[in-house]
């Protein structure tokens, strides 16, 4: 594993946005794999400005997105479809058509799973995944549980997550329940792995995922035995690791 410590959060956007440029520019029908929340999207704010400036072609870019809430319409403005349309895909030249993102509205749960597992599968897997760090140790939305999970699967929130998350909502009520989300399998089968972590509050749980015991009570504790992994982080977060 390979370990960048940033000066702070903008900095570290950058170092990412590094990362992922050099992957579209290197390959440029590559499989980006992506994720939403607050950590990267000063990632995707410099994403947009090198497009910008003609530094950046993402014409045959195909993306496939971590995890979904269930219930939630594409149109809703707390789905992540909705947040990868206003914070990347509408500011850049993605075609739509070859972004995925799970289906927060097909009520039969095996068949979302199925279907987006397909997806993965057909377009050959992720070659360069972004995660961020669950101050519980989650990666996509897979929960500190008793297993890691293989494949794409529907998952309840814990109440952490959801109390992380309710920000975003009016209240409690609306945060959703359930969600679809890439297994652990899934996401360590991509070629190249970028972990982005910020802020005094992530300190412990870097040195749990990265230092402490492989276990799925912390689920990024399992990116340890990946070949190809990059912890991107700032003076806040990676003190002391």
């Amino acid at each position: 594993m390979r370990v960048y410590c940033a000066k702070d959060y903008n900095h570290a956007s950058r170092v990412a946005a590094n990362i992922i440029s050099a992957q579209v520019i290197m390959k440029p029908d590559c499989v980006l794999g992506l994720a939403t929340g607050s950590t990267p999207i000063g990632t995707y704010e410099e994403l947009i400005r090198r497009y910008e400036q003609g530094d950046l072609d993402f014409s045959k870019v195909h993306s496939i997105n971590l995890d979904e809430y269930r219930g939630l319409s594409p149109e809703n403005d707390q789905s992540y479809r909705y947040f990868m349309n206003t914070h990347l895909f509408d500011s850049i030249n993605i075609d739509k058509k070859n972004t995925y993102v799970p289906d927060g509205l097909e009520p039969d749960k095996d068949k979302a799973c199925r279907d987006y597992e397909e997806i993965i599968k057909v377009h050959g897997g992720v070659d360069l995944q972004i995660l961020g760090l669950g101050h519980n140790g989650h990666i996509g939305f897979n929960e500190p549980g008793s297993t890691f999970e293989k494949e794409t699967h529907c998952v309840t929130l814990s109440d952490t997550t959801r109390e992380a998350n309710a920000r975003f909502f009016n209240s409690m009520d609306e945060v959703p329940t359930e969600a679809y989300t890439m297994g652990i399998g899934s996401i360590m089968q991509a070629k190249k792995i970028v972990v982005i972590v910020t802020g005094e509050g992530k300190r412990e749980i870097v040195k749990k995922a990265f230092q402490g015991p492989i276990t799925p009570e912390v689920q990024a504790s399992v990116l340890q035995l990946h070949s190809d992994v990059i912890l991107v982080g700032d003076e806040a977060a990676l003190a002391g690791f």
